[in-house]
Parts: structure tokens; sequence; C-alpha cells
């Protein structure tokens, strides 16, 4: 089976099959005066299809200004051709700027499919104020929806939130008064399953004392229930956090890496137990034209990172490449990849 490469972009999807035969406008935003599309993820589902969901912002800013949908757009050809826009009533808001109204926009979302059964979920930011306005009594919400057909129709939305508020409570990092997820993905663990199911990871970003900060929450029931990779008293990223991906490496371990100015922040996270989730994680790490690693001139701004396996050409051996996205600059223009085997 040939690795698929899949680059989830506002306007251009590109898919390994036709990378130097075309390129299709997803969601797109053809005029300033438009609606604007922003804020992509991709998912496949165990059929193979692809699902992409997008904000539409009716608000024309983040999530907690006003009104925010979500849109999806199927492709099942790998991506060669995709079907109409879809716009579900299940992920509309309602732009009602009421406290406490959970309901108001969706946005930011991540989605996953499960390889095993028809089920897929998409997690999103929800409701108001916007992430730096929150407090703990008064926050953005995070809302989940499932589909079990693959992704053909969604159920309603749950705030799946407060829960991992609770978990902060008594951290040295919280209590927290806003909460960031997942920023445009969630990985499925290839290695660690309970039952049924195979693990779910994905970061988050959390606003409180002590400033931005990253954590990894793990699902062993495919996002019912979230714990923190390493409990709450264990921060991966805690200095200049910003919005993070996760990787699973060959080994079971788990990279995250955090956007952050001129590069990215990374963090590696060692099991001692793979099943219960237990383990250490390491020193921060920044990555940066200074020390010759990833570098990004001119911005800070959300990347994906994402791992392959590969055979090395000159010894015919099986190895893995991780890929980096980020803009390479000026500003947030020119993306490309850095890559490390």
């Amino acid at each position: 089976m040939k690795t698929r490469i899949l680059l989830a972009m506002t306007f251009i999807m590109v898919t390994e099959d036709a990378l130097f035969a075309q390129n299709t406008e997803v969601f797109p935003t053809l005029t300033v005066k438009d609606i604007p599309y922003r804020i992509p993820a991709l998912g496949v589902a165990s059929n193979g299809d692809l699902v992409a969901v997008a904000d539409y912002r009716y608000s024309r800013e983040d999530i907690g200004s006003g009104r925010i949908d979500l849109h999806l757009r199927r492709s099942l050809d790998n991506g060669l051709t995709w079907l109409d826009i879809e716009r579900n009533e299940v992920m509309r808001g309602d732009g009602v700027m009421v406290p406490g109204n959970q309901k108001a926009g969706y946005g930011d979302p991540s989605i996953v499919g499960d390889r095993n059964s028809p089920r897929m979920m998409i997690i999103s930011c929800s409701g108001m104020p916007q992430s730096q306005d929150g407090t703990r009594e008064q926050h953005q919400g995070t809302a989940r929806w499932y589909s079990d057909d693959y992704g053909r129709t969604w159920g309603e939305p749950v705030n799946i939130g407060d829960a991992i508020y609770e978990q902060l409570d008594k951290s040295p990092y919280g209590p927290i008064t806003s909460m960031f997820v997942a920023s445009g993905k969630i990985l499925q663990s290839r290695k660690v399953h309970k039952g049924k199911n195979y693990r779910l990871y994905c970061a988050i970003l959390t606003f409180g004392p002590k400033g931005m900060n990253n954590f990894v929450l793990f699902s062993d029931d495919f996002g019912e229930k979230w714990q923190f990779l390493g409990g709450v008293n264990q921060c991966p990223i805690n200095d200049r956090a910003d919005e993070a991906k996760v990787v699973e490496l060959p080994n079971g371990n788990i990279l995250i890496s955090s956007r952050c100015w001129g590069g990215r922040n990374f963090n590696i996270f060692t099991f001692s137990d793979i099943k219960k989730g237990e383990g250490r994680w390491a020193t921060q790490a920044r990555s940066t034209e200074v020390n010759q690693g990833v570098a990004s001139n001119g911005n800070d701004c959300n990347g994906e990172i994402l791992l392959i396996p590969v055979v090395r050409k000159n010894d015919n051996k099986k190895t893995f490449i991780l890929l980096q996205s980020v803009p390479f600059g000026p500003g947030r223009a020119n993306v490309g990849l850095f890559y490390k085997e």
C-alpha cells in the first residue's frame, strides 16, 4: 500500500497521486467580499474517504467573535475530485452573543477517523468569549461531534470541556481561564489499544496563572473521556506555548511540536507504562535558525508534523522521515517542509 501524503490548506488540496497533475480549491474564498474560510482540518475514514472541515467565518474573526459555522467536504477518490460543500445544521452557529451560549459559533476544528470502524469525530472550540478573554466561570466551550457512517452524517454537538477544566483546577498550571483544543489534528495510535479502541492523542493550549501552556491529552474510548499524558503536573511546553500538534514516534513515544516565533518548540514523552499512559516528559527544546533547526522568517504559525515510513535509497533500509511544515517567510508565505530521518 502506498503512503498518502495529505496537505490540508484552506484553498488547496494535493495528494500523492495528483501531486504534479492538479490541485483543487476545496474551500474557496473567491473575493475579499465573500465570507472567508479559515483553519482547515483533514481526516481519513476507514473506508478511505477523505473528510475535510473548515471554519466559515460570518464574523470574519476568531472563534468567540460571533457566528462561525463548520463546513465539510468529502472526496471518495483520494482527493482527485470532491463532492459539494456540506452545510450541516448541527455545525451551524447561531451568532447569539450571550455569555454561556456555547452554540454562538464553532471554530478551529480537528478531525479523526477510527481505522477499525465507520466512526469519525470532530472537536472544535465553541461559543464565546474569545480565548484570551475567558475566565474560569465564563470561557469558550469544547464541542464534540460523532459520525458512525464514515463522516456522511453527524450527531448533535456535546460540550466536553468542563471535565478537562476540572482536572486542571488543582494543577500548578491552573485553574485555567480558557482552553484551545488540538489545532487541526487528533492522532490515533498504531500501537496502543484497549479492547476495540486504539488510543487517541491531541494537544491543547491553556491560558492560566502561568500564562500559555501546552498539554497532551489521550483517550482510550475514542474521545468519550480524556486524560493528561503524564498527569496535570507535567507541562511539556511551558515557555511561549501556542498552537501545537502531536505525532507518535516509531517506538510509541509521543512528540509534541508547538508554534513559536521563528520556529518550533518540541518535547518528547517517554513511556514507563504505555498501557496506563504513564511516563515522563523531557526538557522543552526550541528549534530555530539560530541552532540550524526549523526556521520560519518573521512569523509564528500553526504547522503540521507527520511521520511517514520510507526506504533509504543508498542501502534499501526501511526507516522513517519526520516532516514539519512551516511558512518559510517572509511572514506567513512560502509554506515548506523541514525533514529529519
